[in-house]
C-alpha cells in the first residue's frame, strides 16, 4: 500500500521519512499570532501535492505564544469559531486534516490535536507530557492527559454541533484506523520523553506516527531533533519509504518485536472510512530517502534571526530598521542579519511567493515594487549610524561606513559631543563641580557616570532618528531601533542601562561572542563583505574612554576582568549545568586544570558572581531578543531569578576559599558568623 501524507508546515515521520525544509517553515513561521490564516493555505497546498492527511504546527489555530491568553474565554471561543470555519471550508473536503488548539474538557483546559474528515471530528487527542523547562510553561496554562490508551466521550459545542451533527466525539489517547493504515499522534514535547508513545503504537500496529511541534530554534539543536525522530523510525526500517508493505514485511520478520507486541495493550482505535492510498498509486515512485543537510551555528544565525527580524518587521508594519553601527563585531553582525534578511526576501520573490511580495511592497509603501538586488532593497529597509564622541577613533568610523556601503545600508555620521557637553553642562551648573575621566585625575565612579551618559545619548538619538529620520527624506513610516547587546555581556552586565542595548528587538540577544564572530567571518566569505576582516581583526571597545595618542586605550575583556570565552564557560555552567558558585568552582578545576592555578579559578569564579550579581537588575529591562542559546540571562522569560544579590556571596565565597586553602595545604577558615 502506498499512499501520501501532507508536511506543508511540519514534519511528521513514517518509516524514517522527514524533511528539513518543513521544519525550517515551521521554526520561520509566527506562532505568536492570533487565529491564523495559514491554516487554510496550508491544507490547500497539502491537497494540491496529492496528501491524503494534513498535519500542521502545535496550537496553530491560536498560536502557541498566546502564554497567559489561554487563560482568557476568547482564545478558547475564537479558537472554537475558526475550528467550525475549517469543518465548513471546502478546501477540508476529502483530507484528513490534524490541527493544534486549546480545549476544555469538564473544566480543564487541554493542549489538544483536533483530527477531522468531511466536517466529522474524528478525535480529540490531548497532550499527554507537557514541556516545562527553558521559555516552556506550558503546565502553567494546560494540564496533561494521565489516562494511557483511554478515551471520554466530549460533547462538542451547540456551534459545531450544527455544522458535524455530532452530539459527542472520541476524547483521549487513541488512534485512528483506516481502510489502509493505523495512524498515530505525538505532540511535541512527547516525542523527547524516556517512553514516546510511538514505541507502544508501533507494537500495537500503528503504522505512521505524525508529531506536530511547537518547539523553537536554537543553536545546534537540528541534531537532537533528528535523532530523536530517526530513533523512532529506524527501529522500523532502515530507509525512508511510504510503501507500509515494506514495513509489515520487517516487523514481522522479528520475532522479539512480535512477542512483545503480542503482550502489548491495545489502543482505542477510532475507524475511519477514508484510505490514504487508492488503486492509481500503484505506478507511483516510493519517496526517496532524504539526506539531513546540518546547517553550521554560522549558518543557521544566518537564517533563523534574519527570518524572526522578518516576521518583526512585517507584523510591526513599521518601515525598516534603525541601527546604531559601532564599527565593532557587533553591530556588524546585526548589519549582516539584515542583508542577509534582504537576502532571503529577494530570493522568495524571485521563486515566485506571493506572500513575501506583497509584505515588502507593504514596507517600502510602493505596490508595483519588486525587489531584485539585496543591496538595493537594504538601502530602502536598513538605516545605519555612525554616532562619534571624542573618544571614537578614526578606525571605527571608516569600519562602520565601508561595511554600509558594502551592504547598501542608509548611513548617517553624527557627533554626539553637543549633546553629551550640554547634559554634563548641566550636572556642573547645579552642582558646581565637573566629573572627570580617570586618565585626567578623577575617580572611578566619575569616570563610570562620563562613560554612561555618551551611551545613553546614543539611545535617545537613535530613536529620535528611528522616528524621524523618514520624515526628513520625505517617506513615509518609522522604524523599528535595533539592539546589538550579545548573551555574554548581557550575562555579566556589561552594558549601560537603557544605552544602545535598549531596544525595539535585537536579534543578537541570544548569540554569544564567539558564534557572532564565526557569523561576521561566514558573511565575510560568503557574502563578499570585505569591510569585515578589519572589523573582526580589531580588538573589542566601547570606546567611551579618551584616546590615547588617538588610539583606543580600552578594550571589552580587559575591563570585563575575563575573555569572552570564558563567559560562554561561566554561562553554560550557571544555567545549563546548574551551578552555584561553589559548584561551578569544583567543576572548573578539573575543567581548567592545566591552564589556571586552584587560585586562579576561584578569582575567576568570584569575579564572574560577583559581577554578575551586582548587574542582574539589567536583565529585568533586556530588549526582546531571539533566543538562541541555552544560558540566555533574559530575565523577562527564560531566566527567572532574583535581581537584588548580596553580591558578596559570603558563605558561597568563603566554601570557596577553604577549599582552596586545603588544596595549598594551608588552615581553612571558619564558616560561624558568615551573614
Amino acid at each position: 500500500m502506498r499512499g501520501h501524507l501532507g508536511w506543508p508546515e511540519l514534519c511528521a515521520h513514517s518509516a524514517g521519512l522527514s524533511s528539513p525544509d518543513c521544519i525550517w517553515k515551521l521554526l520561520l513561521k509566527p506562532r505568536g499570532g492570533w487565529y491564523l490564516s495559514l491554516v487554510p493555505s496550508g491544507i490547500e497546498i497539502a491537497k494540491h501535492r496529492g496528501a491524503r492527511y494534513r498535519l500542521g504546527p502545535e496550537l496553530e489555530i491560536c498560536g502557541y505564544g498566546c502564554w497567559d491568553h489561554y487563560y482568557e474565554s476568547d482564545t478558547l471561543l475564537h479558537s472554537l469559531q475558526v475550528l467550525a470555519a475549517l469543518l465548513e471550508s471546502p478546501v477540508t473536503q476529502d483530507i484528513i486534516c490534524d490541527v493544534g488548539m486549546p480545549v476544555m474538557h469538564r473544566n480543564v483546559r487541554y493542549n489538544c490535536r483536533v483530527i477531522f474528515l468531511n466536517r466529522k471530528i474524528l478525535l480529540i487527542r490531548p497532550k499527554m507530557a507537557l514541556a516545562n523547562e527553558g521559555n516552556y510553561r506550558e503546565l502553567r496554562w494546560f494540564t496533561p492527559w494521565s489516562r494511557s490508551r483511554q478515551t471520554e466521550e466530549y460533547f462538542l459545542p451547540r456551534m459545531l454541533q450544527d455544522l458535524t451533527k455530532q452530539e459527542t466525539v472520541p476524547f483521549g489517547d487513541a488512534v485512528l484506523s483506516t481502510q489502509d493504515t493505523c495512524i498515530g499522534s505525538e505532540v511535541c514535547e512527547e516525542l523527547w520523553t524516556p517512553h514516546s508513545p510511538h514505541v507502544d503504537m508501533g507494537l500495537d500496529g500503528v503504522e505512521i506516527f505524525t508529531n506536530a511541534s511547537g518547539s523553537h530554534h536554537m543553536l545546534r539543536k537540528a541534531h537532537a531533533r533528528v535523532d530523536l525522530v530517526t530513533m523512532a523510525t529506524t527501529k522500523e526500517v532502515l530507509t525512508a519509504t511510504l510503501d507500509l508493505e515494506d514495513i509489515r514485511s520487517y516487523r514481522a520478520e522479528i520475532s522479539s518485536r512480535n512477542l512483545a507486541a503480542s503482550r502489548v495493550s491495545p489502543y482505542p482505535r477510532v475507524k475511519v472510512d477514508f484510505a490514504l492510498s487508492c488503486h492509481e498509486d500503484l505506478l507511483e515512485p516510493v519517496s526517496e530517502p532524504i539526506e539531513w543537510k546540518y546547517h553550521s551555528p554560522a549558518e543557521e544565525i544566518s537564517l533563523g534571526p534574519a527570518c524572526w527580524l522578518w516576521d518583526f518587521l512585517r507584523r510591526s508594519r513599521q518601515a525598516g530598521f534603525f541601527l546604531p553601527l559601532s564599527g565593532g563585531v557587533d553591530s556588524a553582525a546585526t548589519a549582516c542579519l539584515v542583508y542577509s534578511m534582504c537576502r532571503q526576501v529577494c530570493e522568495a520573490v524571485k521563486r515566485g511567493n506571493p506572500e513575501v511580495l506583497a509584505d515588502v511592497r507593504t514596507i517600502v509603501n510602493q505596490p508595483s515594487y519588486t525587489p531584485q538586488d539585496p543591496r538595493e532593497l537594504c538601502g530602502r529597509v536598513l538605516t545605519t549610524c555612525y554616532m562619534a564622541s571624542e573618544n571614537s577613533s578614526r578606525e571605527t568610523c571608516d569600519r562602520a561606513r565601508e561595511l554600509a556601503q558594502q551592504i547598501g545600508s542608509h548611513h548617517i555620521g553624527l557627533s554626539i559631543d553637543p549633546a553629551v557637553k550640554a547634559l554634563v553642562g548641566i550636572f556642573s551648573l547645579v552642582t558646581g563641580t565637573s566629573p572627570r575621566f580617570a586618565v585626567h585625575g578623577g575617580s572611578g565612579r566619575e569616570n563610570l557616570a562620563l562613560q554612561n551618559v555618551q551611551a545613553r545619548v546614543r539611545m535617545v538619538v537613535a530613536y529620535l532618528f528611528a522616528q524621524l529620520s523618514l520624515w526628513s527624506r520625505g517617506a513615509p513610516g518609522g522604524l523599528l531601533v535595533l539592539g546589538s547587546a550579545n548573551v555574554d555581556e548581557s550575562l555579566l552586565g556589561y552594558l549601560t542601562k537603557y544605552d544602545c542595548s535598549s531596544a525595539d528587538i535585537n536579534p543578537i540577544g541570544g548569540i554569544s561572542k564567539t558564534d557572532l564572530r564565526a557569523f561576521v567571518q561566514l558573511c565575510m566569505e560568503r557574502f563578499q563583505l570585505s569591510a569585515l576582516q578589519s572589523i573582526l581583526a580589531a580588538p573589542a571597545t566601547a570606546e567611551l574612554e579618551p584616546l590615547a595618542h588617538g588610539r583606543v586605550s580600552q578594550t571589552d575583556e580587559e575591563d570585563m576582568g575575563m575573555t569572552y570565552a570564558e563567559l560562554s564557560v561561566f554561562g553554560r555552567l550557571r544555567k545549563v549545568a546548574k551551578t552555584g558558585p561553589y559548584s561551578m568552582f569544583c567543576k572548573l578545576l578539573n575543567m581548567w586544570k592545566d591552564t589556571c592555578s586552584p587560585r586562579q579559578v576561584a578569582d575567576k569564579v568570584k569575579r564572574f558572581f560577583s559581577k554578575y550579581s551586582m548587574n542582574r537588575h539589567k536583565m529585568t529591562t533586556l530588549t526582546p531578543a531571539y533566543h538562541a542559546e541555552s544560558y540566555s540571562p533574559d530575565d523577562n522569560r527564560f531566566d527567572l531569578r532574583p535581581f537584588l544579590y548580596n553580591t558578596r556571596w559570603p558563605w558561597q565565597f568563603r566554601c570557596i576559599e577553604n577549599q582552596v586553602l586545603q588544596l595549598e595545604g594551608r588552615p581553612q577558615q571558619e564558616l560561624d558568623g558568615v551573614d
